[in-house]
């Protein structure tokens, strides 16, 4: 074989995935994706917990204090635009065709799939951290033991995970950053509004209170509760029967995206 027909060695896997990964990380200070990260958890306390305060407290919900019913609201709110962000870049990435151009190179068909997930769950990671300083100022506190603390983190980081990977798949097939984000907003809307991280089940309507209770965002919104606790004990028993629907949701919907990440993934590699 001559050194003309040479093929060039392989980059391992691990640093072809870093130098992606790293290529977005790196822009997340210049583009505000950073910003926003740590933003948008101020704006969702202040734009829930100061108009909503003082009316939650007098018609009642149930803990201790209304910043610790609505601290797991602001964190799915926070990790819930951040799954917004993934699904614009995945978005502006199979629109300019950068996808295709990754595609003739010689590197697994997801690994730019796996990179976009690792700068989203970065960004999801720090927006985290701003919703627990965020909490922590309004006079949430954690009440649970170390276990319960860091399980309460490691849900959000799931549910961050399940979200930006269905709004990453959702961008890719879209092409469209514009239309990929008004798709989104809809649901976001709908569960966020019509679920208890807000209010309990029982001040919506007779006919409403069902699927307040048990749609997905509402589970959530129990598991977390449950792991911060409260001083009143009525922030639900970590245990299978209150952790166990917001789990199942949450593995349930990654398992269905990973599936549709798959099946895009193999479409464009074929």
């Amino acid at each position: 074989m001559t050194s003309d027909q040479r093929v060039a060695p392989r980059a391992p896997v691990l640093a072809q995935w870093w130098v992606l990964a790293c290529r977005l990380i790196r822009q997340s200070p210049r583009n505000g994706e950073l910003l926003t990260a740590v933003a948008a958890p101020t704006v969702f306390t202040i734009g829930f917990y100061v108009p909503l305060n003082t009316v939650m407290n007098l018609y009642g919900h149930g803990l201790s204090s209304y910043a610790q019913f609505l601290m797991p609201m602001i964190v799915m709110q926070s990790v819930s635009f951040c799954a917004t962000s993934a699904a614009f870049r995945a978005a502006m990435d199979a629109r300019d065709g950068l996808n295709s151009r990754f595609g003739s190179l010689p590197m697994p068909a997801a690994l730019p799939l796996t990179a976009r997930l690792t700068a989203a769950m970065y960004r999801a990671a720090i927006a985290l951290a701003a919703a627990v300083v965020c909490g922590y100022v309004i006079g949430v506190r954690f009440y649970g033991g170390f276990a319960d603390t860091v399980g309460f983190l490691a849900f959000a980081l799931l549910i961050a995970l399940t979200l930006c990977l269905g709004a990453d798949v959702l961008g890719t097939v879209s092409q469209s950053p514009e239309a990929t984000t008004q798709l989104l907003i809809m649901p976001q809307l709908i569960l966020g509004m019509v679920s208890t991280g807000f209010a309990p089940a029982e001040q919506f309507p007779a006919w409403m209170q069902g699927f307040a209770r048990n749609q997905p965002i509402s589970q959530f919104v129990y598991a977390l509760r449950a792991l911060a606790g409260d001083p009143s004990g009525n922030a639900g028993v970590v245990g299978w029967a209150v952790l166990g629907p917001g789990l199942a949701w949450a593995l349930g919907l990654l398992l269905v995206f990973a599936g549709w990440a798959a099946v895009v993934v193999m479409r464009r590699s074929g």
